[in-house]
């Protein structure tokens, strides 16, 4: 048990971390919401109510989308574009990495894609960007359902027709809140692209070593 621990300890804390802050906004998100729908003179939400409230999935998905959005493009742009010196970069001063699967097919250790070849091989030669685009698809889908629901709440309260799904994605209010936060993820994914030139943190994967030249891509 204690290996395992050890050879999982950082999805594990981070999924602990996840639930402990999703639980957080839950808490905090249904008590706001219940206080707004207390001064509109409408009974408040209970817990599993609350769990499949707009108010609560558009929150949630909103910023999935944008998290999922980040990491798909981030890992696409690192294939074709560099940062001299980053640690999250290739050197392009390095030939690009050549297609190897071929040459491990008959390593009985290799993931069974590699083995199998042909067209799944070349799925699973992109199998992380498809698999963070599907989620991104996914959360922006759920994003558009929950926050137009959510939107038509706020519209019937104000005695104004609702819209269709359709229009609130055409809405100003909705990509407003999608770019909001789009931005935010870049902006943080490219911090760390260009700190990493210069700063270091010993014993992180995410760092070169304190004693690389800023030039340096390791």
């Amino acid at each position: 048990m204690r290996r395992f621990f050890r050879n999982n300890g950082l999805s594990i804390t981070l999924l602990v971390v996840f639930l402990s802050l999703l639980a957080g906004q839950f808490a905090t998100g249904r008590r706001v919401h219940n206080e707004e729908r207390a001064d509109e003179g409408e009974p408040p939400l209970s817990a599993a109510e609350y769990l499949v409230s707009p108010h609560f999935l558009e929150a949630t998905t909103e910023n999935w989308e944008s998290e999922f959005l980040q990491m798909s493009m981030f890992v696409v742009l690192t294939v074709w574009l560099f940062q001299k010196g980053s640690a999250e970069s290739n050197d392009p001063d390095e030939p690009a990495p050549s297609r190897k699967g071929r040459a491990h097919r008959h390593n009985s250790h290799a993931p069974w894609p590699v083995r199998r070849g042909g067209w799944v091989l070349r799925l699973y030669e992109h199998s992380l960007s498809l698999a963070l685009a599907l989620v991104f698809l996914v959360s922006f889908a759920a994003h558009v359902v929950s926050g137009a629901a959510l939107y038509n709440e706020e519209r019937l309260r104000q005695g104004e027709s609702p819209l269709m799904r359709w229009e609130y994605l055409h809405s100003s209010r909705f990509w407003f809140e999608s770019l909001q936060n789009w931005q935010s993820e870049f902006l943080a994914i490219g911090a760390m692209v260009v700190l990493t030139v210069f700063l270091r943190e010993r014993g992180s994967p995410e760092s070169k070593r304190v004693e690389t030249p800023h030039g340096a891509n390791e």
